[in-house]
């Protein structure tokens, strides 16, 4: 009997993981909803505002990057029946499926925040994390020739938790080569009490911010932002001042997941198993990447890693076999640091982004500036397109974290991480 494979979303969880099931399910009937056309490289953002690369060169159709075969519903989504086994779409369709993927990602939530969406919005207060947040980004920074620009991200979790340090370490690079860095004060203010939430990787990336001169402003947790009078407004009456400020909203899970019953979070995020990425709340439900719950970090590396284990278990849940497949939270970053210049973190839910190099112990450096890890970012581009979103594996990287060339320091471990 035909197997029907649901996948809400059709981003880089959604698309990698439909590949790899129809190579592996020739027989099931594999349906990608999602609500447009357009797939975004998400890790290229960061380059559009400092003009290295363009919103063009970043985007291409959903559609596009299915295998024939694969149906693709161009539509919104309204609500899961988690107990008729049905997805209900906006416009009155829908899908009955024996499987389902939940891969709609995490959503940008700038109304939550007071005033964020005011006055200043696109003005003096930008993100980066859109297409169009980027591209007026983009603008604003080629007239500022003088002044404070902060960086700020107002909670966690968020996508890829590195990039508000990647900002600051290329608008620092940015500044300089146009001969004004003396003219601009860098501010990065954070919710954390440091630079990161790992303490082996906080120490380093802590150091490289002062080396450049940013100055950082820990523990603050912005209410309020007043574009009109350019500040930040932190919950216990902080204010950190600015002239251009780009800041980082709330994330949450799609807004479907709310209105479906049990299936996520308060967030709406995907209440799943860590380990197996099974629903909590139903056997044949699974969840991948930015839309999970679990305490890994919202990054497009994760999503990969997870999709070996969610097709596994998919495939022991259809013959009606123990789930066996198990995801560490492997969690791979590179972290643009300018100069052509790049640090890569590599850790798990219980190890630290530790130095040594990755895969093995003559690869790449970890936790240290080089120019080898910015080419290998810039190549990450032409594999996320070729071989990941395809359903491929890069050879030599494997799902689970290697612990082959690391060195291992003693570290306190911390339970609840989310980045």
């Amino acid at each position: 009997m035909t197997k029907h494979i649901v996948i809400l979303g059709g981003g880089m969880g959604g698309t990698l993981i439909a590949n790899r099931l129809h190579r592996k399910f020739h027989d099931a009937d594999i349906t990608v909803v999602d609500r447009n056309d357009t797939h975004v490289y998400q890790p290229g953002l960061l380059f559009v505002p400092f003009g290295l690369t363009r919103p063009a060169d970043i985007m291409r159709s959903r559609k596009r990057q299915l295998h024939s075969g694969i149906h693709y519903v161009h539509r919104d989504i309204d609500r899961v029946d988690i107990d008729g086994d049905r997805v209900h779409l906006t416009d009155g369709a829908v899908l009955d499926y024996d499987v389902l993927v939940v891969a709609t990602g995490a959503s940008l939530l700038p109304e939550e925040t007071e005033g964020m969406t005011g006055p200043g919005w696109m003005r003096n207060v930008f993100t980066l994390y859109s297409l169009e947040g980027a591209s007026a980004l983009k603008n604003a920074l080629a007239t500022f020739d003088a002044g404070r620009v902060v960086v700020n991200f107002v909670d966690m979790p968020i996508k890829c938790p590195v990039v508000p340090l990647e900002f600051c370490f290329l608008a620092d690079w940015y500044f300089r080569r146009r001969g004004i860095r003396d003219r601009v004060e860098l501010t990065y203010t954070t919710p954390l009490d440091g630079a990161f939430t790992k303490p082996v990787a906080a120490r380093e990336l802590g150091n490289l911010l002062q080396r450049k001169g940013v100055k950082v402003v820990t523990e603050f947790n912005t209410g309020e932002v007043d574009g009109d009078a350019g500040r930040l407004i932190s919950y216990d009456g902080r204010t950190v001042a600015f002239d251009l400020a780009v800041v980082i909203p709330l994330h949450g899970g799609a807004g479907f997941v709310g209105r479906s019953s049990g299936l996520g979070d308060a967030l709406n995020f995907v209440l799943t198993d860590q380990h197996t990425l099974q629903s909590n709340v139903r056997p044949n439900i699974f969840a991948i990447g930015d839309a999970t719950n679990v305490p890994a970090s919202k990054a497009g590396s994760v999503a990969h890693f997870e999709g070996d284990v969610v097709v596994r278990n998919i495939d022991r849940f259809l013959v009606g076999k123990p789930l066996d497949a198990h995801f560490d939270g492997h969690t791979n970053c590179f972290i643009e640091s300018g100069y052509h210049k790049a640090l890569l973190i590599d850790f798990d839910y219980d190890t630290e982004p530790l130095s040594g190099h990755f895969p093995f112990g003559m690869g790449l450096p970890l936790l240290r500036e080089s120019r080898l890890n910015h080419l290998g970012k810039l190549a990450f581009r032409w594999l996320y397109w070729h071989v990941l979103l395809p359903g491929r594996d890069i050879p030599g990287i494997a799902s689970r974290m290697p612990r082959a060339g690391k060195r291992f320091e003693t570290v306190p471990r911390q339970e609840e991480d989310v980045t």
